[in-house]
């Protein structure tokens, strides 16, 4: 057999193998995933709040694991939120924007990127939000908006503090510039909700990035991050490419993002419900004292009047 047979044969058996190969779904639906040592059962990392035991990686979760991790297995009220025309733009690319969508809720069982909650911690009653990179790489359109201002205007209304769980890829591109104006939209409702003195406390989860960081992400009166969360709005090749220079070590990641101040505080995963507890009790006193400050001021300023007429 000549040379050119043998590497068709062998060319032959590579495709064999790479058609056994298990598909996305498989491995999604496996009892394995992989870390630093390799294959690890997912009940073992679950049981670890989804934090491997020995490089400390935080692996991405739902908002629903999430919340349970946080606030107590179903110790919750899920809202339900505005939903806005799908598909406003008829976007196509190699697969319909509809088909996309579908895909997304059948996979992560919500109706958008988004999910907003009622809860306490601590004794404390607040709302919450948190978005999934499951559903289209956690990125913003009209329905995650909504959602957001949602999540405001419940806060507002019961007057309780607002906790987000930042994650996502950033604005949505089959929305264009209706994805866009969701940056203009959330930074406005995050003014509102700050006008009502209400404390909004960020936790900044990997990856946040592109319009996210640009907007509600980072308006946050505190900022904690979960170690080794890649928070940035310009991919890190972008940046090099355009300074053309060698980036830090560690450029982008929550602990790298501290040292430069964008992040006030990184708790590990396994800390942030009593970090959290502690934090909004301060917040909410310190509101509370401000309030009652400018009672009595407003107070002071009746009884002047009254004498000066």
């Amino acid at each position: 057999m000549n040379w050119i047979k043998k590497t068709l044969r062998f060319g032959e058996k590579i495709k064999k193998i790479i058609k056994k190969r298990a598909s996305k779904e498989e491995i999604a639906n496996s009892d394995w995933t992989s870390c630093c040592k390799g294959p690890i059962l997912k009940k073992d990392l679950e049981d670890n709040l989804w934090v491997c035991p020995s490089c400390n990686k935080h692996h991405r979760i739902s908002p629903r694991q999430r919340f349970d991790i946080i606030f107590g297995k179903n110790n919750y009220e899920v809202l339900k939120t505005p939903i806005p025309q799908d598909d406003p733009l008829n976007w196509n690319d190699s697969k319909t924007y509809k088909d996309r969508l579908k895909a997304a809720r059948k996979k992560t069982g919500m109706d958008c990127g988004m999910m907003i909650v009622n809860t306490k911690i601590l004794n404390v009653n607040i709302t919450a939000i948190a978005s999934d990179f499951d559903f289209i790489g956690g990125s913003i359109g009209a329905a995650e908006g909504e959602a957001f201002l949602y999540g405001i205007q419940h806060a507002i209304e019961n007057q309780q503090p607002l906790v987000l769980f930042s994650c996502g890829g950033g604005m949505r591109m089959m929305e264009s510039l209706i994805s866009l104006c969701q940056m203009t939209r959330t930074t406005l409702a995050v003014n509102e909700l700050k006008k009502h003195n209400l404390p909004y406390i960020v936790v900044l989860t990997d990856p946040t990035a592109g319009g996210i960081t640009a907007s509600y992400s980072m308006l946050g009166d505190l900022h904690l991050a979960e170690p080794g969360a890649l928070i940035a709005f310009a991919g890190a090749a972008v940046i090099k490419n355009t300074i053309r220079e060698e980036l830090p070590v560690g450029f982008q990641r929550s602990e790298y993002v501290e040292k430069t101040g964008f992040v006030d505080l990184i708790v590990e995963r396994k800390n942030l419900r009593e970090k959290l507890g502690s934090l909004l009790s301060i917040l909410l006193n310190k509101n509370s004292a401000i309030n009652s400050s400018e009672n009595e001021t407003s107070e002071n300023s009746k009884t002047l009047t009254k004498a000066a007429s």
